[in-house]
């Protein structure tokens, strides 16, 4: 497989960078090196020996898949910070679609990313804060660049970038293309509002009009997929009427 020049990209002013040979999960650490954090700062490393997911899923993260995390002081409230997620699934659009087709792309709600309809990364947030503001935010991506971990029950099945006929990039050429990425989603949230980071992302979203099914935990809602709201829930509308769900795993 070919690899594709990274010279577009370069790293964007005002955030900083941090690479790591091993680490438990780069969100651990940036954790831990909250008190230390000066600007936005991505954490990157090589190899994880504890990553998570969602619900405190595994994530396996073979060398040479992008194991990252952006941490941060939003200045903002903790569900103006979820909403995070999403510009997060933005820029990674943006930055998959330099090296495989945009066409076999597309977002899953809440915080995935689909490739040809495997899943190739997931996105993770973290928060702490007492008060009405919280006192930072974390960020975790994982992408799958190179290789496809064996995950065993996953209702998508893993993918890769390689996998699926995109070139070929190393981590640190990616972590650089998603931070510019990123860097722009917060430039538009800042000049317009979540109003066009909604617009955005709906406009790539995964079986939009289509009838999925969202397992809460407490129930199964099956309806069509209409849209997701002002606070990003998920707009399903059922026989009953719309539903907005705010935390489910998503099927279809």
């Amino acid at each position: 497989m070919s690899t594709k020049d990274n010279a577009h990209s370069h790293w964007p002013e005002g955030y900083g960078r941090v690479v790591l040979d091993t680490v438990d999960s780069t969100m651990a650490e940036a954790a831990r090196r909250v008190d230390d954090i000066t600007k936005p700062t991505w954490i990157m490393a090589r190899h994880q020996t504890a990553a998570r997911g969602r619900r405190a899923r595994p994530w396996i993260a073979p060398p040479g898949n992008l194991n990252a995390t952006l941490i941060f002081n939003p200045g903002c409230t903790a569900a103006e910070a979820a909403r995070r997620s999403f510009l997060a699934a933005n820029a990674l659009y943006q930055a998959l679609a330099i090296y495989v087709p945009a066409e076999k792309l597309s977002l899953k709600w809440p915080n995935d990313v689909l490739l040809s309809g495997g899943k190739v990364a997931g996105i993770l947030l973290e928060s702490s804060g007492q008060g009405p503001f919280i006192d930072w935010l974390a960020i975790g991506i994982g992408v799958n660049l190179q290789h496809a971990p064996e995950v065993v029950d996953a209702s998508f099945a893993p993918t890769s970038l390689m996998q699926a006929g995109g070139w070929e990039v190393e981590p640190d050429d990616f972590l650089a293309t998603l931070a510019d990425a990123y860097a722009t989603q917060e430039d538009k949230l800042r000049h317009f509002g979540f109003q066009r980071i909604r617009d955005d992302w709906l406009a790539n979203a995964a079986r939009l009009g289509e009838v999925i099914t969202a397992r809460t935990g407490r129930e199964d809602v099956t309806g069509i997929f209409d849209s997701i709201d002002e606070d990003g829930n998920l707009v399903l509308i059922t026989g009953t009427g719309p539903r907005a769900i705010s935390a489910a795993d998503v099927f279809f």
